[in-house]
């Protein structure tokens, strides 16, 4: 079958591209650190232009740095967005997002099969804010449109779940959002923009842990928010006053009218990063630029080799299921076409027959592959979620979030398969 023809450059070449130019001062090819607090203004109509919107430039590193503003550039192209905030970790990302959209008494409507930090997030931290979230399946399209309330102001899902590995039919679950006039926030996490491009089913903001697969090495942590530039908040029904209200911070503008289609980055950097202050370091930035360069020949082995240890485990004595939904017979198998189509991403679920005690010692025996909270790292990586990252909910929320007692979570790095599966195998032999 012909390729379509694309406009621009393709994929692989924006992951080593996008966003970076050779430094003007220097020549140099690679995007610098630039290890600096602050920045020279040229004069004072210069320093004023900046404070006031009126230019883009850099003022302070809390608010903005060049390398950080390569990895925004890079980030959005990749998930074909407008405009892109990188930030100090996913949670950062999560909270900077809802900052921007939520009022006091608002609520927003959220798949319960998530990463067990965004459960607690959403379920206790926000709380003082008094944001309040109604909890839908994310198997069940339908569940989020009947959760919505006239208080609704935003759906959120992830495009993978957390631990699970469940395809989201983003287009289902996109249509219910436009339908009824809210954003909706897509957490690309572990499909990351190579695999799935959430903008594409109807997304209007992705986030993302760029920790994980983005980043790729298990040596930084970073967060990003990527404004797809497709919501209209000057038209919408509902009242997102940091976008659309006049704002005190810069003399009555108002965000919305004055940027456009990228005003949602613009109002998460301006009214969120400037004066809550989660900044990612420069250093930060600059490896996980290097990571993306990586990123698709990265994806492909992972979920190379991510399936074939799936078919590996679900012929195993010890092994009760295996939730991965690149395997044929899995039931998101023709989903995982659809919105995943190169692949199913790196991390799935097994069960042990043992229950919880049998997932303890299966972690607790592993030579090779590392026992940690982590995932998208170039090595294997395991963890019991129900003894360590949803060990603060019930059994009852661990269950629907699909991190039951008998449930081990895998990450699949970049090893030989072979060599994965040998660990795995002696592991579960005792």
């Amino acid at each position: 079958m012909q390729e379509k023809p694309v406009s621009g450059p393709r994929f692989d070449t924006l992951a080593i591209h996008a966003g970076a130019t050779p430094d003007p001062s220097t020549g140099a090819r690679v995007t610098p650190i630039y290890q600096t607090t602050s920045f020279v203004f040229n004069d004072a109509d210069h320093a004023a232009s900046l404070f006031g919107l009126e230019a883009f430039g850099n003022i302070y590193t809390r608010i903005g740095n060049p390398t950080q503003s390569v990895l925004e550039g890079r980030v959005a192209a990749l998930e074909g967005g407008t405009a892109a905030l990188a930030v100090a970790s996913g949670h950062a990302a999560q909270f900077l997002v809802f900052h921007t959209l939520l009022e006091t008494g608002d609520e927003f409507v959220a798949g319960r099969q998530l990463y067990g930090g965004s459960v607690n997030q959403f379920n206790h931290a926000f709380k003082k804010f008094n944001w309040n979230v109604a909890w839908a399946d994310s198997t069940d399209p339908a569940s989020f449109e009947t959760a919505i309330t006239p208080k609704t102001r935003a759906i959120y899902c992830e495009s993978i779940a957390n631990p699970g590995g469940i395809i989201v039919d983003l287009a289902a679950i996109g249509a219910i959002a436009k339908k009824h006039n809210l954003p909706l926030i897509v957490d690309n996490t572990m499909a990351s923009p190579y695999l799935c491009r959430p903008r594409e089913f109807g997304a209007d903001i992705v986030v993302h842990s760029l920790t994980k697969f983005m980043a790729g090495h298990g040596n930084s942590i970073g967060g990003a928010i990527v404004d797809c530039g497709t919501y209209d908040w000057l038209g919408s029904k509902h009242r997102y006053k940091t976008l659309v209200e006049p704002n005190a911070s810069y003399n009555g503008m108002k965000l919305a009218e004055t940027f456009g289609n990228f005003a949602f980055a613009i109002a998460c950097r301006v009214m969120g990063l400037r004066d809550m202050g989660p900044a990612i370091a420069p250093m930060n930035a600059f490896l996980i630029l290097n990571g993306i360069e990586t990123l698709p020949l990265r994806m492909q082995r992972h979920c190379e080799n991510a399936l074939a240890v799936a078919r590996h485990l679900e012929q195993h004595p010890a092994i009760a299921w295996v939730q991965y939904a690149g395997l044929p017979d899995n039931k998101y198998h023709q989903l995982h076409k659809k919105i995943c189509p190169k692949g199913a991403g790196a991390v799935f679920t097994i069960g042990l027959k043992g229950g919880y005690d049998a997932g303890v010692k299966f972690v607790q025996g592993l030579k090779m592959v590392s026992h940690l909270a982590n995932i998208g790292d170039t090595r294997s990586l395991v963890i019991h979620p129900a003894s360590t990252t949803h060990r603060q909910l019930t059994d009852e929320q661990r269950k629907t979030a699909g991190a039951g007692n008998e449930v081990v979570r895998l990450s699949i790095g970049l090893e030989d398969k072979a060599d994965i599966i040998a660990d795995l195998d002696q592991a579960l032999a005792r």
